[in-house]
């Protein structure tokens, strides 16, 4: 699946190829996987974001607030602020 981190600055991250994504949700950390229900949850101020690719390599970004939309093909984290870890 597909993954976007954009702040309103930049795109800070694009991964066309993740197998798992875990965002940092209000509610608390949701794991993501291809063919996820679709879905719009708020983003925990400090949270951190995990992109794991199929080759097995993780990206780790560290995210203020924001949003997340998640449908089966793709997710996407629209944050305030992000920096890469």
């Amino acid at each position: 699946m597909k993954f976007i981190l954009l702040t309103p600055s930049q795109q800070l991250a694009a991964v066309e190829d993740a197998a798992s994504v875990t965002v940092p949700g209000e509610a608390g950390e949701f794991g993501v996987l291809p063919g996820h229900m679709a879905l719009v949850s708020t983003l925990r101020a400090g949270g951190t974001i995990r992109v794991t690719s199929t080759s097995g390599q993780t990206q780790t970004f560290s995210v203020t607030a924001g949003v997340a939309e998640v449908t089966p093909q793709s997710v996407t984290i629209l944050a305030e602020s992000a920096q890469a870890q």
